[in-house]
């Protein structure tokens, strides 16, 4: 379907006209970076016009040239620059096994619960199975009786930081929507990342809800930092935020001291000091993967060697709500990204990360901070020029079907699925390109 004359680019597949997110605001934004779309739609408002003026023969053959002159233009820049499914559907699994005699490919997902995975599978409309055998979306995923796929040649696993430091383990199987009761984004990574990859892959999911990257998943290395904050009365206090390690995440700086302020004691109700400290997240999910790879045959049977070649990121709903944390995102970002090829030895690993889908470009406060880092890091950016061809993002709003990263968009597993298979596009362009 072609879109209208001067509205925003078309989206691909999994996404039609009416599942559009994308506001007046948006759209204004849009005609702006594209003058020829603006001028189209014009026309076509001084052709109505000067419809008295002249015959209705004439007058329909000029607004129809108008509007085709748009929607090419239009066509044209969705084309080169749509983040979004694939053109057409992506072939059913063929049941083949992997060449064993490869090394798996390991792409390690981490982030916060949206990465884990909030995609009501059953039910109505929002639904994975509405949007399957309905909607007849993500073709790929059943049969042509309606049974979810599987694939033989892409492991899937799972695993979360357990309470006294265990291990959770949730799926350890071959890709298959039929042993989860909730989906994320790896089922559209996994599909377009096995395809493309001539390899036995695991796709391996380490993270849980509700954490952010300048507190919880604080990478190592990351040094204190000062903040001006205001309290709920308005006053403004100099804090130090935490580097890794420290604990809590920020309290009041002496300003003769500066960043060496030595934190307070930091109890809980009891008196006990509580049991957590900037970063002790990161520790512990990329402990958790690394436990899984030490154990290769457990969770990849038959396989004796890997290779972690890429990394998926989808994170940030806990960073928007403080302002301390907005502001750093950035540079935690890129630390992120760099410890993570430095803790699994894997400095050619590629990077791919995705934006929160409420995000839009150009909005301000703690979510256009996050927004703004995270485009940033895009290898094409050029801010960074060591991520060049091995970090990309992908923006999120225009695949989005609606509601917010904290609300999990409402369940909504079209969402989790536009976003994975985008983040496994990018991580695939990625990969065919020359290191």
């Amino acid at each position: 379907m072609l879109p209208p004359a001067a509205g925003p680019p078309a989206l691909g597949k999994g996404q039609d006209n009416a599942q559009w997110t994308v506001g007046r605001g948006q759209a204004a934004a849009w005609e702006d970076e594209h003058p020829q779309a603006r001028l189209a739609a014009k026309s076509n408002h001084l052709f109505s016009h000067g419809e008295e003026a002249m015959s209705k023969k004439l007058f329909r053959t000029l607004l129809c040239l108008a509007t085709v002159v748009a929607m090419a233009f239009s066509c044209g820049w969705a084309a080169e620059n749509a983040p979004t499914a694939s053109k057409q559907d992506l072939p059913r699994p063929d049941g083949k096994p992997a060449d064993m005699t490869k090394p798996v490919q390991v792409f390690i997902l981490l982030g916060q619960s949206n990465m884990v995975g909030m995609g009501k599978i059953a039910g109505g409309e929002g639904s994975l199975e509405n949007a399957v055998k309905t909607k007849k979306k993500y073709a790929y995923l059943a049969d042509e009786a309606g049974n979810w796929t599987q694939r033989s040649d892409v492991r899937y696993v799972r695993v979360m930081d357990g309470r006294g430091g265990g291990t959770q383990l949730f799926n350890n199987e071959w890709m298959t929507v039929a042993t989860c009761r909730t989906i994320g984004p790896e089922f559209g990574i996994g599909h377009l990342v096995g395809n493309a990859v001539d390899a036995p892959v695991m796709i391996l999911k380490s993270c849980i809800g509700n954490r952010s990257l300048g507190w919880d998943l604080l990478p190592p290395g990351s040094q204190r930092y000062e903040f001006v904050a205001k309290d709920k009365q308005g006053a403004e206090k100099t804090l130090v935020y935490a580097g890794y390690k420290d604990r809590p995440d920020s309290w009041e700086m002496d300003k003769a001291k500066g960043t060496t302020t030595e934190p307070p004691p930091w109890l809980d109700k009891s008196g006990k000091p509580i049991d957590w400290y900037a970063g002790k997240q990161y520790d512990a999910d990329v402990a958790k993967a690394k436990k899984v790879l030490e154990e290769l045959d457990t969770y990849y049977p038959g396989a004796t060697k890997y290779e972690v070649a890429g990394f998926f990121f989808w994170q940030g709903e806990k960073d928007c709500g403080n302002a301390g944390h907005a502001s750093r995102y950035e540079q935690n970002l890129v630390r992120f990204i760099k410890q993570l090829r430095q803790d699994f030895n894997a400095p050619g690993a590629k990077f791919v990360l995705a934006t929160l889908g409420e995000s839009t470009k150009g909005c301000g406060g703690n979510g256009g901070m996050v927004l703004d880092a995270q485009l940033a890091v895009d290898g094409k950016s050029g801010k960074y020029p060591e991520f060049k061809g091995n970090v990309a993002t992908v923006y999120s709003n225009p695949l989005s079907m609606g509601g917010s990263g904290n609300s999990h968009y409402g369940g909504n597993s079209e969402t989790y699925m536009n976003v994975g298979e985008a983040m496994g596009r990018a991580m695939v362009k990625l990969l065919e390109e020359k290191k």
